[in-house]
């Protein structure tokens, strides 16, 4: 009897739990965009510093203005980047322009359309609130504020905040680096001559982008051909980096080298088939601290074996949780058939109804070579291993690929 195949959610989780956070570096908040914090950092300053005006206007005391019209004497000016350094008294304005501080015992502007100016005297039209287009000091962040938790993916609203509260440095969890290696004697690389046998490779070029777009560093090797000495040693280049990400040539026929290579180099095999379409023949393997998944080589299971995978493997080195992959409900467009023991995830089609509703499509072909396929989908119809058949309006999970970082 064969051995049973291992849930996606069991593969999952051997996944993760062998990897940890890699070390933290330090960057320019100029450069932290895209990158995940390794420490929270706190405000070096208060922002306003000081109650500051909104406005163009005049500084007043509210009580001075107790109804219209009023005129006040003007004493001073108050622009942005200088300030009237006096009190201000009884039936006095200051004339105060946008992120001018305000003067001691001023608490409102009035702007600047509701008054009439004759030489000094400020005719002030139009009776402001108290604290009428006041900017109060801390309205934004106050020193030791610390808006920004461990393990947040910095975008570039954030790197603007901490611009803002003086931190020129962050602290960042280091990328991590990630070998990708292509094997097979049938591949050729994009704008290679292309054989009566051969395909061109587009498997590691997809990985690459991903990696990148999820926050590491790709290195991605040239084909390996079938060559088990050659294979012996792009995995030994490859262990050195924190994760290495093969493809191809981990399944059960005779000429699959890398699971060979590999127990040739001391790894210890922890997985190789799970039930999950498309992706079966997936593997895993570790030695001391190099890892290595096995992504099967045909162009659309990497990609969806990367996102179930990759990327939660990816998290954990940048400090994060690396849970699978959120779905939402969707109600199905279409009747579908049963599911067999493999947890499959259909390629689909999304549209949003009256009120955000989601219905789902699967588009009628699933050939897992079929990339045209795959860049046409915008989301991921999740049938669970054994799934009985569903009629039209039936809700399904989905995972609305829209959602993604790095445009997946």
């Amino acid at each position: 009897m064969p051995a049973k195949l291992l849930s996606v959610k069991d593969a999952h989780t051997r996944v993760i739990a062998a990897f940890e956070a890699l070390p933290s570096e330090t960057v320019s908040v100029a450069a932290a965009a895209g990158r995940v914090l390794a420490a929270s950092p706190q405000a070096r300053l208060t922002q306003p510093p000081a109650d500051l005006s909104a406005m163009d206007g005049y500084a007043v005391r509210a009580e001075d203005v107790p109804a219209v019209p009023t005129t006040l004497k003007l004493v001073g000016h108050a622009p942005a980047g200088g300030s009237y350094d006096h009190a201000l008294q009884p039936g006095e304005a200051v004339r105060i322009f946008t992120g001018g501080p305000l003067p001691m015992g001023a608490d409102t502007i009035v702007i600047q359309e509701d008054t009439k100016a004759n030489g000094d005297q400020i005719e002030i039209t139009e009776a402001p609130r108290l604290g009428q287009h006041v900017r109060k000091a801390g309205l934004d962040f106050s020193a030791g504020d610390a808006p920004f938790p461990v393990g947040r993916t910095l975008t570039a609203r954030d790197v603007a905040l901490a611009a803002a509260m003086n931190l020129p440095w962050l602290s960042v969890r280091r990328k991590p680096r990630v070998a990708i290696l292509s094997t097979g004697d049938e591949l050729v690389m994009p704008g290679e001559p292309v054989g009566r046998n051969q395909i061109v490779s587009s498997s590691g070029i997809s990985v690459a982008a991903l990696v990148r777009a999820w926050g590491g560093e790709p290195t991605l090797f040239d084909i390996a051909r079938d060559d088990p000495k050659l294979i012996e040693d792009r995995i030994a280049a490859g262990a050195q980096h924190d994760l290495l990400i093969t493809l191809g040539g981990a399944s059960v026929g005779d000429h699959d080298l890398v699971q060979a290579a590999l127990k040739a180099q001391g790894f210890s095999m922890d997985f190789w088939r799970i039930a999950m379409r498309p992706g079966k023949p997936l593997m895993f393997a570790a030695r001391d601290r190099a890892r290595v998944l096995g992504l099967p080589g045909n162009p659309v299971s990497t990609v969806v074996c990367s996102l179930i995978f990759v990327k939660p493997a990816m998290e954990r080195m940048l400090g994060q949780s690396g849970d699978l992959t959120a779905t939402v409900p969707a109600k199905l467009a279409v009747d579908v058939k049963p599911n067999d023991q493999r947890e499959d995830y259909v390629r689909a089609t999304l549209a949003r109804g009256p009120g955000g509703a989601l219905t789902v499509t699967p588009h009628k072909v699933q050939d897992s070579s079929m990339l045209s396929v795959l860049a046409a989908s915008d989301a991921f119809l999740i049938r669970p291993a054994h799934d009985p058949a569903r009629k039209a309006g039936d809700t399904v999970q989905v995972i609305d690929l829209a959602t993604l970082p790095g445009g997946y």
